[in-house]
């Protein structure tokens, strides 16, 4: 099984796009739901789609709220207000993804994505 990404409304096309081109499989929110769906209704569609969330919602990177363990993985982008920071992100997000293309590395994580780094969270 290859790797799934479902992006959430929120993320940039220009990070949709690119992951596209990198030969990632990429289901958009808009393709499968109301772009209006609530949160627990994003992450329940992940779920049933054995996808990784995609998402620059904050509230995904809560793990009260949403503990990594209970999901099949979060991948929560953050550009803090400075979208100057995409390539960069997106060169780390990349490597990354390139060098962890099994889906059951990411089962029970989140992980937070900036420019700078990838921090872990389980």
């Amino acid at each position: 099984m290859s790797l799934r990404l479902f992006s959430d409304q929120c993320v940039p096309t220009e990070i949709t796009d690119f992951l596209k081109r990198k030969d990632y499989e990429v289901i958009l929110l808009r393709e499968v739901l109301p772009i209006t769906s609530g949160d627990q209704i994003v992450i329940a569609k992940a779920q049933e789609l054995h996808a990784v969330l995609l998402s620059l919602n904050g509230d995904f990177s809560d793990i009260v709220a949403y503990p990594p363990a209970t999901y099949g993985g979060i991948i929560s982008i953050q550009l803090h207000n400075h979208p100057e920071v995409i390539p960069s992100l997106l060169g780390r997000l990349h490597t990354f993804l390139a060098a962890n293309p099994n889906p059951t590395f990411y089962q029970g994580k989140l992980f937070i994505v900036e420019s700078h780094r990838i921090r872990l969270r389980e």
